[in-house]
């Protein structure tokens, strides 16, 4: 399972992949669309948000009382905000660097322009929302069990 880009010619967009870890990255989208079907790292991604749809659920239906619910929903969780933080990351690579990395024998050169730029702003400020907002549940929670 190596997450190396393969030798092929294939031209691997910056602002495709951006958008594929804004919108699916927690699904491990973006890993996939680099590094094809064999990567460990995208598979980890899809894993834990198989895990952290039930935890949330869980944590839903029980009010934030059950253990399982928040183990379940912690590694959900992490790979939500880090494909959101892979999103600005990407967003911000400058496009030599871009095409040095994922396009070294391709014939084209990527041309990234508003459209990642308003992925990285979305990405920033729905990251940070959904961030502030499961540390306000978590601390809220603890607060009210030890009580």
């Amino acid at each position: 399972m190596s997450t190396r880009v393969s030798n092929s010619p294939r031209f691997r967009s910056k602002t495709i992949t951006a958008a594929l870890a804004f919108f699916f990255g927690s699904l491990g989208a973006h890993r996939f669309y680099l590094y094809g079907k064999r990567d460990l790292y995208g598979w980890i991604h899809l894993i834990c948000t198989l895990f952290g749809i039930p935890g949330v659920l869980l944590l839903i239906f029980t009010q934030r009382t059950s253990a399982l619910g928040w183990v379940l929903a912690v590694p959900g969780a992490i790979s939500l905000f880090s494909a959101f933080l892979a999103a600005i990351v990407y967003g911000l690579r400058p496009d030599e660097k871009w095409d040095a990395q994922f396009n070294p024998q391709s014939q084209q050169n990527s041309r990234s322009g508003w459209p990642v730029i308003f992925v990285v702003i979305f990405s920033l400020f729905i990251g940070a929302m959904l961030m502030m907002a499961s540390l306000a549940v978590a601390i809220d929670s603890y607060f009210e069990s030890s009580m």
